[in-house]
């Protein structure tokens, strides 16, 4: 059980939950209106959007869901933690609360959670809004994983640091972010609170085992796929809001979603890092409202 009382001013939302499968996948869903599905990735949960479920629901539907293993949703300590069980999980979602057009909004390992699902079902997708993330193989981007990321998929080491000392969500509050002053107690206890013990970590490190760097990791197969086909979604209306300080996401993966899709509306944050919405929500707002008032469905 995670102990929210800390955090509940920043995150007054109503928890809404679905059985997948025996497990409790948590979402919120406030608002009327347009449908904008709000993905986070590792580690975060979808306290990370919390700010903009609170603008943009007062004119549209907002679905922000909790991977199976993040935030308050249920942590299975033997489960298949794949990107395609994530894709699964978010498609099962979407059918029950019988969502048939939605626009996505992507950070990390949204990315290809949302893309893949898009791949999927591209006759209900109307925008794409992407933060910093990658939806495609290294192919001729000479793209790069920084060493502190890497050194957790070795199998001792990893658990250890991941799992053990929670090294992962605590590091990255300090790497992630370039406006410390955000980080007030209660925005760092929103972010550690639903990954309290080694128990409820098991799906961060899951995430890091299952980041594509050869053919044999499971979600392969699916950024393989997904590298082929971008082509399909060149003319969809998409804004990229890319975090320039990021020490992960560098530029150059900025310059790959670009050459996928060339009609991307670009906005840089240059004094903002991996967790971009963190760092620069005050000018994400204005941007995606004018973007979606750009494009109306």
């Amino acid at each position: 059980m995670v102990d929210i009382t800390h955090f509940r001013h920043l995150y007054p939302f109503k928890s809404n939950y679905l059985t997948i499968h025996g497990h409790k996948l948590h979402y919120v869903d406030e608002g009327q209106g347009d449908v904008l599905v709000m993905l986070h990735g590792n580690p975060t949960w979808s306290f990370y959007y919390r700010n903009l479920i609170r603008h943009f629901s007062k004119k549209y539907r907002v679905i922000a869901p909790d991977h199976m293993g993040c935030g308050l949703s249920d942590k299975p300590q033997f489960y298949k933690y794949t990107l395609k069980t994530h894709v699964d999980n978010l498609e099962t979602l979407l059918t029950h609360l019988n969502i048939s057009k939605l626009s996505l909004v992507m950070h990390d390992w949204g990315g290809p959670i949302g893309m893949a699902y898009a791949h999927r079902h591209p006759e209900t997708i109307r925008h794409f809004i992407v933060f910093n993330s990658a939806a495609f193989l290294d192919t001729d981007y000479h793209l790069s994983i920084p060493f502190r990321i890497e050194i957790c998929r070795i199998p001792f080491f990893g658990g250890l640091a991941v799992r053990w000392f929670n090294a992962f969500v605590r590091g990255a509050l300090w790497m992630a972010t370039k406006h410390k002053e955000h980080l007030t107690q209660d925005v760092q206890y929103g972010y550690l609170a639903p990954y309290n013990s080694y128990a409820h970590r098991v799906a961060i490190l899951k995430f890091i085992r299952d980041i594509p760097w050869h053919e044999k990791i499971p979600s392969y197969a699916i950024f393989q796929h997904m590298t082929k086909h971008h082509k399909i979604f060149e003319n969809h209306p998409m804004l990229i809001i890319w975090g320039e300080k990021d020490f992960c996401f560098t530029h150059r993966y900025l310059m790959a979603w670009e050459d996928y899709f060339p009609n991307a509306w670009v906005k840089i944050v240059a004094d903002a890092g991996h967790y971009v919405v963190e760092d620069a929500y005050d000018k994400i707002i204005p941007w995606m409202e004018d973007f979606l008032n750009r494009h109306p469905s």
